[in-house]
């Protein structure tokens, strides 16, 4: 559990040399930049090297064209090229007016092709219309409206029956509409027109001069051909430049990549006349190497200094987890990374998580499964998530073995628990509910008591002693938890009497009494100088109604832990409820037993990875992690 050790580097220099220095910088993919008055105080004569990303405009113009090509340019290596910014203005504009105008007429006859194919689509549910479309449009008398009705609608114009001007010529339709045309009376246009437009009518405009809807769709069809070719030869115009210029265009977009990501840099830097500051951090395991490049370069002078001694700075973190806890870093970054003097909860998590979760999901052949789906996720798509149900269904299947469950089938193990002379298997789930129970308030008090003393550790590793020693998860929380959970265990089911008044006094009121007034306490030993209350009666007022919430935040993280055991007995009972449905054996049998697994697995994976994040998240991390860290961002180029 712990972080990559952190160096701060200042670098001072002379401004001619600046471009080195940040390409340097660049290059080694482990610099991040911080603000300068992060380390300065006084900077009034100092000002910002540049406020504005130059190379933003050119580059952005340039992939947007890029982009409607729908062609992949990945990343080069361009460090032995080096044109000047010019150079890649004027390159961009070229290529991106180029590109634009080869895509403007593709998607000109695209458009085209698409009008032509909805106009015949149109035109032929009027291909029974034998008359020409102008003639009937230019009739004096009455007005034609083609379109289509939904067919519901069709159906209310019986209302209109009695109604002469009222009616629907129908021509064709389709599965939901029916497509026609209908005629008003120049006097009663608007009055029909309403009438059907109530009715959802939706009018078409067709096309065509002196042609009959039949001859229009032949026309149609002839232009098809043509307006495709078009289409092909435009793209084939735009591949031919593309191929043409694809080197070119790899290298500019590249270097204007690689100096945008640089410029990130000279953002942060500040001048004073002809000299400029930068700084920021980098990792331990890279400074001889940064160092020796940095020293080439003339007129530089650098300053390396520990991050532990600059933990007012906030260093960046970069998680450093053993192979096993790395995937659950997804976990810890998605809570917030640990400041630099915090522990990190990772492998603590890694731990907690599998174990909790294979007692909750235990069934053998559903871990199984759960592992298999694990590995696919993640060499398939690529989903974190996979490494992470990967050990989990691992740990199903270890205590879906204890418990002797093989999916929902709770027999099959005996006979190997047998031949290492057991009677049957070493769990019953349902004859032992109240004993499952038990364990897992046991299991709570446990991991809560481990989550009390790692805020210890992070509270003395911080120099916070008093939330280290008053706390409600510094000493004084944990001797009156374990005490009072321990008198009570003793008391209740033990049948010793330890709850003296001796031990109440010294190991339960005295410990709360700490807590009650840990603020001035904690104040006090950590050197404040105003660590009383501003008034004691309004302070003691306070904490009555605090420590109401301080006990019920004991029982209720302690009681939260019922859920581990009552997924055990959920899932037992689940699998009950599939083969009472299965009935008989047969193939309705096994349809059930396998739809019913499938469903069970489903459920009670997502069900059981959301409960343990809570737990983590809610009952643990609450004790010992604030996750307010910020993550360790070098500036980098990703080369293909």
């Amino acid at each position: 559990m712990a972080v990559l050790s952190m160096q701060a580097v200042n670098i001072i220099g002379l401004m001619n040399h600046i471009d080195e220095v940040i390409t340097v910088l660049g290059e080694s993919g482990v610099f991040h930049p911080d603000e300068v008055s992060n380390f300065y105080s006084n900077l009034q004569e100092f000002t910002h090297l540049q406020t504005k990303n130059s190379y933003a405009e050119p580059l952005t113009n340039l992939k947007s064209a890029l982009n409607q090509t729908k062609r992949n340019f990945p990343m080069t290596d361009v460090s032995d090229f080096n044109p000047s910014f010019e150079e890649l203005e004027a390159f961009s504009e070229t290529v991106t007016a180029e590109i634009d105008a080869l895509v403007e007429n593709r998607a000109a006859a695209e458009t085209q092709l698409s009008e032509t194919k909805n106009n015949l689509s149109v035109t032929e549910h009027f291909a029974g219309i034998d008359v020409e479309i102008i003639k009937v449009a230019q009739t004096k008398f009455v007005e034609a409206r083609f379109g289509r009705l939904p067919k519901d609608s069709l159906q209310k114009l019986e209302a209109y029956k009695n109604d002469d001007f009222v009616d629907f010529a129908v021509c064709n339709e389709d599965k939901t509409h029916v497509w026609g045309v209908y005629f008003a009376p120049k006097d009663k246009t608007e009055e029909i027109d309403k009438i059907f437009e109530g009715l959802y009518f939706e009018q078409t405009d067709l096309v065509g001069d002196n042609e009959t809807p039949h001859q229009k769709i032949e026309e149609y069809k002839r232009e098809l051909p043509a307006l495709e070719a078009k289409v092909k030869e435009e793209q084939e115009k735009l591949d031919k430049y593309l191929d043409e210029n694809s080197e070119q265009i790899t290298r500019y977009l590249s270097k204007l990549e690689e100096l945008y990501i640089y410029s990130g840099i000279r953002t942060k830097a500040m001048q004073h006349n002809n000299s400029f500051i930068l700084v920021g951090w980098i990792p331990e395991q890279n400074m001889v190497q940064l160092r020796k490049r940095l020293k080439k370069i003339k007129s530089v002078e650098l300053d390396f200094s520990d991050a532990k001694d600059e933990i007012d700075k906030s260093p960046p973190v970069k998680l450093k987890n053993p192979f096993f806890a790395k995937p659950f870093e997804f976990y810890t970054e998605m809570y917030g990374v640990p400041k630099y003097n915090e522990i990190d909860p990772t492998s603590f998590v890694a731990i907690t998580y599998i174990i909790m979760f294979g007692i909750m999901f235990a069934d053998l052949g559903q871990g199984l499964c759960l592992s298999i789906v694990g590995i696919l996720m993640w060499k398939l798509r690529k989903m974190p998530i996979g490494k992470i149900l990967f050990p989990c269904g691992l740990s199903s299947m270890v205590f879906g073995t204890l418990f002797g469950s093989v999916f929902g089938f709770e027999d099959w193990l005996n006979p190997m628990f047998e031949l290492f002379g057991f009677k049957g298997k070493p769990i019953e789930v349902m004859d032992n509910t109240n004993t499952i129970i038990f364990a897992a308030i046991g299991l709570g008090v446990f991991l809560l008591v481990v989550a009390m003393f790692l805020n210890v550790y992070t509270s003395f590793r911080q120099k916070n002693y008093g939330r280290a020693l008053f706390g409600t998860s510094g000493v004084a929380g944990i001797v009156f938890y374990g005490s009072l959970v321990f008198g009570l265990l003793a008391e209740i089911f033990l049948g010793f009497h330890v709850m003296t008044l001796p031990y109440i006094l010294g190991l339960v009121v005295f410990p709360f009494l700490l807590i009650f007034f840990s603020e001035p306490l904690g104040d006090l030993v950590n050197g404040e100088k105003d660590w009383q209350p501003e008034s004691w009666g309004g302070y003691i007022v306070e904490k009555i109604f605090e420590s109401i919430e301080i006990l019920l935040g004991y029982v209720t993280n302690t009681m939260s832990f019922l859920r581990v055991g009552a997924f055990v007995l959920v899932h037992a009972g689940m699998m009950m409820v599939v083969f009472t449905l299965a009935g008989e054996p047969g193939v309705g049998y096994v349809i059930v037993v396998v739809v019913g697994n499938v469903i069970v697995m489903v459920l009670e994976a997502l069900l059981v990875a959301i409960q343990v994040l809570r737990l983590e998240f809610y009952e643990m991390f609450s004790r010992f992690y604030s996750g307010e860290g910020r993550v360790f961002e070098p500036v980098k180029i990703n080369a293909e």
